[in-house]
């Protein structure tokens, strides 16, 4: 096995031949960066292969590809090979499509800072997605130097990851950051997500050891700033482990997050599983046991309303059309509903 490959993340216990194997480390349009045996250089999708009707994956970074190896000029991928883990979106023109944006990653770091920036509901997104990805979740809470008692915070995050790791550091200070090296070994793979502001450039930097990343200024009043990152990139750290930097949650939507929910609700599909009949709307049925804990406090409604809200979404963007004309069909009940009210009130006088 290649030893570059293989400090790139493939698995030792393959042989591929010489030259026929990459990994993309960065995506720039219609041109890739890669890493192959031979060391660092650029690819472009074969167009017979990737516009041909077919159905092979568009690869995205983190990927590892089959390649036509070109010593003098840009090589050609024929194949993208099956993935371990990766995120996705809608496409945001074929709703129908979904688009790839990271791969065969180990961990995903969720990244939240300890300020105006800290949200539950914000943190059991990342938790569902990143469920679904088929990795790892650890929740990075950052800018520990500002805060001056992060107790409640890590706290709410530590029983809302449901079991994820939960870790509070400061990438200026240093304090914390020993936590995460048991994620970051030679060969991991680690995508970071997270908003805006939270700090996710300057984690990486304090992770790389030098300032790579560029650092945007946060606005004080919301603690909220501009995305520093143009693009998703592999980046290697001195310890070995590899780092994938994405340009912001705003990008990523909803696909198919049954397995997520899951994993991230799993205290509420526990009251969703007694209750009496199957097709429960949650309404006025008897034997709701989802009404009775949100009753008796077992519930809370703010999670039962972000799991509702999670799964609204999640059936938007797996069925556009059916989640719309669900929703107009509503829009007719509710008008048909008003309007039987005021003629049944006109009728009274």
């Amino acid at each position: 096995m290649n030893a570059l490959l293989a400090q790139y993340g493939y698995p030792s216990d393959t042989a591929p031949e010489q030259d026929s194997l990459a990994r993309v480390t960065a995506v720039h349009r219609e041109r890739y960066e890669i890493v192959t045996s031979r060391g660092f250089g650029f690819a472009r999708l074969k167009a017979g292969v990737y516009y041909g009707g077919g159905e092979e994956a568009f690869p995205t970074v983190g990927d590892f590809v089959e390649i036509q190896y070109n010593p003098s000029g840009d090589s050609l991928i024929v194949r993208t090979l099956p993935r371990r883990s990766f995120f996705s979106r809608p496409d945001v023109h074929v709703n129908a499509w979904e688009q790839a944006v990271a791969a065969n990653f180990d961990y995903v770091f969720i990244v939240m800072s300890l300020n105006q920036n800290f949200s539950l509901r914000r943190l059991e997104w990342y938790l569902t997605t990143s469920w679904q990805s088929g990795a790892l979740p650890v929740v990075v809470l950052t800018k520990l130097d500002l805060c001056e008692d992060p107790t409640p915070m890590l706290l709410q995050a530590e029983q809302t990851a449901m079991g994820a790791p939960v870790c509070a550091v400061s990438a200026h200070t240093g304090q914390g950051m020993d936590k995460l090296q048991s994620y970051l070994q030679p060969g991991q793979t680690i995508v970071l997500l997270g908003s805006s502001g939270v700090g996710k450039s300057s984690l990486i930097n304090a992770l790389l050891g030098q300032e790579q990343m560029k650092v945007s200024a946060i606005r004080e009043e919301d603690g909220r700033g501009r995305h520093t990152t143009t693009h998703r990139q592999l980046l290697q750290l001195p310890c070995g482990a590899l780092v994938i930097d994405t340009p912001g949650m705003r990008e990523l939507g909803m696909w198919d997050v049954t397995e997520g929910l899951g994993d991230t609700f799993a205290d509420v599909e526990e009251f969703i599983g007694r209750c009496r009949f199957s097709d429960c709307t949650h309404q006025s049925e008897p034997g709701c046991a989802v009404r009775e804990a949100l009753e008796s406090g077992q519930l809370s409604p703010a999670r039962w309303e972000s799991y509702q809200k999670l799964r609204r979404e999640a059936r938007f963007s797996d069925d556009k059309d059916a989640y719309l004309r669900q929703r107009q069909q509503w829009h007719k009940d509710i008008a048909r509903t008003n309007r039987q009210r005021k003629k049944a009130g006109k009728q009274k006088f």
